[in-house]
């Protein structure tokens, strides 16, 4: 079927691109950029409306598998939010194995193109390693790292950390993990052993392997490890790395609350100090006491009863955040999570939200805003074909209307879609108008083999 999508803004920042143009998709790929409206067996009026390349979600955590299918909920709410690519496995975690579950997208579809990292936290469990306090054996370490090459062979895009939560995973075991993106020169994400004061020196541990290794190295969700007033001098570290030939670069979530389980690290003896707050602080999303904030009593009994709980903490600093995403080397990314439909917001709202609240406010420009979800993290994963709108490009489209969108989801309601967006095309076909799911099934596995 041939598509005309006609009178639009489209931005294409991959190309330098800001017009009026028309495209029209054929076969899967964009297979013509032009002024001339041709006949068409579809047509899309795009008058007011910006389009724009199929936002990409460089930092999400995947949907969990029953029964040996996949349960999908968030990438569902990827999809309606203009997201056509999203990148799962982060922090260390996989929900199962990595290599299997690229290969149920692939026989099954999904309602985005999924990628995935080789989680380290999974690969360490798998390998017998289930302290996350204690060092691993010689025999576990060589075991995680032939499941880490392996699934890096069958095409995770690279290796994930989440060294705050594994906090025995030591330096010896991080750098010797780490070697295994060196010969097909993969990157690597963590989310860096500390935050707040501490976050220089964490940052400093992942940018050693990317030296060592020279490989790309990307700080995960950076809002959250220094938005406590650390933001402009971690900032100033990232930009020495480049500048000295280390590839790093961060993404960041557009919101100034963070979200993590209540039974992780993070809330480990010393948090209340290091976040300059008291129990209020943290909000409970699940549970019986869903939606409360936390008091002494009810914070000791659900790390002690239900660890698992998703809990969302307000204690993140809004003109970091603001200055992280005016930042160049800053993507967006959601580190959206969701159990059952509940946790935060930014599993469902965050590209709606960084346009409404960052772009339209006019902290960035609309053009630069669109590289952020598009260009960016397209180059960063060695995705050519994706982030842009060129002849041959694949037809991965978001068409939004950049006055009227805007997240639903809140944090008493995470799974709220969004308003504004008309259309978003995978493979040239509508998979969802009007923030509705037309069709969840046109995305696959994308595997990085080279």
């Amino acid at each position: 079927m041939k598509t005309l999508i006609k009178n639009g803004l489209l931005i294409d920042s991959a190309n330098q691109v800001q017009a009026y143009l028309n495209l029209i998709l054929e076969d899967g790929k964009v297979v013509a950029v032009t002024e001339e409206e041709p006949e068409a067996d579809r047509v899309i009026d795009a008058t007011g409306k910006v389009v724009a390349p199929g936002f990409i979600d460089i930092h999400m955590h995947e949907d969990p598998v029953k029964d040996g299918k996949i349960e999908f909920c968030i990438f569902d709410a990827m999809l309606r939010m203009g997201v056509t690519t999203a990148v799962g496995g982060n922090c260390g975690i996989n929900v199962y194995d990595p290599v299997k579950y690229l290969d149920m997208v692939e026989k099954d579809g999904a309602p985005v193109n999924v990628m995935l990292f080789a989680g380290h936290q999974y690969f360490r469990e798998a390998a017998g390693a289930l302290d996350k306090y204690a060092p691993v054996t010689k025999e576990q370490q060589e075991h995680m790292k032939k499941g880490l090459e392996k699934a890096l062979e069958a095409g995770c895009v690279g290796i994930s950390y989440g060294l705050r939560y594994v906090p025995g995973t030591g330096r010896d075991e991080f750098l010797d993990t780490a070697s295994c993106c060196e010969k097909e020169h993969r990157m690597i994400s963590a989310h860096v052993r500390d935050d707040e004061d501490r976050v220089f020196g964490a940052v400093a541990e992942v940018a050693e392997a990317g030296k060592l290794y020279n490989i790309p190295v990307q700080v995960s969700h950076i809002g959250s490890m220094a938005g406590f007033g650390q933001m402009k001098q971690l900032l100033r570290q990232v930009d020495g790395y480049r500048m000295n030939g280390i590839d790093v670069a961060c993404d960041c979530y557009p919101y100034f609350a963070f979200s993590t389980r209540i039974g992780a690290t993070t809330y480990d003896d010393g948090w209340l100090e290091r976040y300059h707050c008291d129990y209020s602080a943290c909000q409970l999303t699940e549970g019986k006491y869903k939606g409360q904030r936390c008091t002494p009593e009810t914070f000791a009994e659900m790390r002690r009863d239900f660890p698992e709980c998703l809990t969302v903490c307000y204690v993140m600093d809004e003109n970091d955040i603001r200055m992280a995403f005016a930042d160049p080397g800053v993507m967006v990314g959601s580190d959206g999570l969701i159990d059952n439909g509940h946790g935060h917001p930014r599993a469902a709202g965050t590209f709606p939200r960084f346009l409404s609240e960052f772009v339209r406010k006019g902290d960035i420009s609309l053009y630069d805003g669109i590289e952020k979800m598009t260009a960016a993290p397209a180059k960063r994963l060695g995705l050519s074909n994706k982030g842009r709108l060129n002849v041959g490009a694949d037809a991965d489209v978001v068409i939004f209307d950049m006055e009227k969108i805007q997240d639903g989801a809140n944090f008493d309601d995470p799974m709220i879609p969004p308003t504004g967006i008309d259309y978003v095309l995978i493979g040239g076909e509508v998979a969802a108008k009007d923030c509705k799911i037309v069709k969840g099934d046109l995305g696959t596995a994308l595997r990085k083999l080279s």
